[in-house]
């Protein structure tokens, strides 16, 4: 099956909340609520600073997917 980069998810338990699944590697749930991350990947052996970098581009693009699909409910 192919995934789509990402996923707009919400939760019942939790009416504030805006979720954004990233699929790839790493792949990881942002809440653009307070921008808070859960990792679903162990990146133990990873740069810091390799990471910090693709993380901010990460997070863009979950924001312009975000205003994207927010665009087709006006």
């Amino acid at each position: 099956m192919n995934l789509p980069k990402f996923l707009l998810a919400d939760n019942s338990n939790y009416p504030e909340d805006i979720f954004i699944l990233h699929t790839e590697f790493p792949r990881f749930m942002i809440n653009l609520k307070d921008d808070e991350i859960e990792w679903f990947e162990d990146l133990s052996g990873e740069s810091e600073e390799d990471l910090a970098n693709e993380l901010n581009d990460l997070i863009k693009e979950a924001e312009a997917f975000y205003d994207k699909e927010m665009e087709g409910y006006e």
